[in-house]
């Protein structure tokens, strides 16, 4: 069975957006929405990196990392938990700063209770200072401010149940220029952020939420973002896919037509679900130094996106809930679903798609490379539901991908986004199928690293149909592993969904795939 995620925009609320350097981040944070297309395109730095063989940020519970000052600040207005933060809010002017005592803080009754912050203002917790929904305020932090700044507050209990599906609590409305920092968000409904143009979110406990930690999407596309030094842990507690099957809407984060983002030295862990997820129309992503463990599914899925540099994080033990369950399509530790680099999406990386200096080990599978024959703009297979490429947006859209164009230029080369131009190399591989239980199994698709695609068959008019997409991402579309080490019994899915094949395989005649790479097989399976 071929596997898909089907994706939904949001509904009313703003999601994540994509990264930027700090400098830029801070020198013009009151981009708005409308502008996000024009905002700079990232920079994220040149130098080494090394994956972690420890959690780099571990932030919850950690009173040294998210204690916030025990006084208030020179001219801070001070919020006792017995005051209303909702109403000395809408009291006082834009770019107040608003100090919260310790204790227990509400808001009045009422569903659509909310914090409305003006520009630049600043609400910052003294230890101990918890802004708690009760579950009777659906949102805490709303509005279409910029420059806001949330510092040392824990915010929970904002929702109910199964509530704010595809909605978030803080920064609802994926305000600009936003920095949440040193914070808990925590046992929330739907998603903790919402995150918008040129934010930071850095520093936080983004933990049990009921969709997601983080969330990215508006209308208007969103960019430059930094998510960094994160501890993102046991989201998705309401186990969204069960409520809405092949949502394509649960894990630790999500990033919905970002462009441009710096995801760096997170903790991103034990989520129901993905670890992160960059879907539909992403460019521009630096992925570095994140330790990614003990997802129920994948560590990182890149889907129907461009342009992209995953080096040196830590993959452990991803994969494995949803693994035992999927087989014939082996879940990875990192999963480049019809992705890879084009010189004609704007910002870094456009001339190779790379993912080297990672380490991986004892997931369930570890670098898969899939291009859905079936999926593309104007199929009924499209789960990317109204968009389109990229590539040459103003002719090739979702409409004229129809059944009297596709098969003529641009149409044809334009109307798929393509797993392209992809190097893998310099990663470590290890794998010890002891660690992960008697059902891994090279037959259950535990082991695996892979180029392939499916035999094409929809729709009827589809010149992508039989072995053409499974030659193009094999053969012909710049994909190639090489220089990297491997541990333990490998195996690898090449050309077509099932067929699996031995390392010597692998690296002969016609895949030519790790050529200069070296394996060590323990064990067998």
């Amino acid at each position: 069975m071929i596997k898909q995620h089907r994706n939904r925009l949001a509904g009313g609320a703003a999601l994540v957006v994509g990264a930027l350097v700090v400098a830029a981040l801070v020198t013009d944070r009151a981009t708005s929405h409308r502008d996000a297309d024009n905002a700079p395109a990232p920079t994220p730095t040149v130098k080494p990196v090394k994956a972690p063989t420890a959690p780099p940020a571990k932030i919850c519970d950690n009173a040294k990392a998210l204690d916030g000052p025990a006084t208030a600040p020179d001219g801070a207005v001070v919020v006792t938990p017995k005051q209303d933060l909702q109403v000395l809010t809408a009291q006082s002017p834009a770019g107040t700063t608003f100090w919260l005592a310790p204790g227990r803080h509400r808001l009045s009754n009422g569903a659509f209770v909310q914090v409305i912050p003006k520009d630049g203002n600043h609400y910052i917790g003294a230890p101990g200072a918890v802004l708690d929904g009760a579950n009777r305020n659906r949102y805490a932090f709303t509005g279409y401010a910029s420059d806001v700044v949330i510092s040392h507050l824990t915010i929970q209990n904002f929702g109910t149940k199964r509530g704010n599906n595809d909605e978030g609590v803080v920064n609802h409305n994926s305000a600009s220029g936003w920095m949440i920092e040193n914070s808990t968000i925590q046992r929330n409904a739907g998603a903790g952020v919402m995150i918008g143009t040129k934010n930071v979110v850095r520093g936080n406990c983004l933990r049990d939420n009921g969709q997601y930690g983080f969330n990215a999407y508006n209308p208007q596309r969103v960019a430059s973002v930094l998510v960094e030094g994160n501890e993102i842990t046991a989201n998705n507690t309401d186990n969204w896919e069960a409520l809405r099957p092949g949502c394509g809407c649960t894990g630790g984060g999500k990033f919905w037509s970002v462009a441009g983002a710096i995801v760096r030295g997170n903790w991103i862990h034990d989520n129901h679900g993905p670890g992160m997820w960059a879907d539909t129309n992403n460019s521009a992503f630096a992925i570095e130094e994140n330790y990614i463990s003990s997802n129920f599914a994948e560590g990182i899925i890149f889907e129907t996106s461009y342009n992209a540099s995953i080096r040196g994080n830590t993959f452990v033990r991803n994969g494995l809930g949803k693994g035992v369950d999927n087989q014939g399509f082996p879940v990875p530790a990192l999963y480049i679903s019809e992705s890879g680099a084009d010189k004609r999406v704007p910002g870094m990386f456009n001339q190779t798609f790379e993912v080297s200096q990672n380490v991986f080990s004892d997931n369930w599978a570890g670098v898969i490379l899939w291009e859905n024959a079936d999926r593309f703009a104007g199929s009924a297979a499209n789960t990317s539901t109204g968009s389109g490429t990229l590539v040459n947006p103003s002719v090739v859209t979702t409409t004229s991908c129809n059944a009297t164009n596709i098969r003529n230029p641009p149409y044809l080369g334009d109307c798929r986004w393509k797993t392209q131009n992809i190097r893998v190399h310099d990663n470590l591989f290890s794998l010890d199928p002891d660690n992960l239980g008697d059902r891994c199994a090279s037959r259950s698709g535990c082991g695996y690293n892979g180029i392939f695609s499916n035999w094409g068959t929809f729709p009827d008019w589809s010149p992508y149909k039989a072995r053409v997409v499974e030659d193009a991402i094999t053969f012909h579309q710049g994909n190639r592993f090489f220089s990297n080490t491997y541990k333990g019994p490998w195996k690898f899915m090449v050309h077509e969904q099932g067929n699996s094949v031995n390392w010597a395989a692998w690296q002969g005649a016609p895949y030519g795939q790790d050529q200069d790479s070296v394996i060590k097989v323990t064990e067998d399976r």
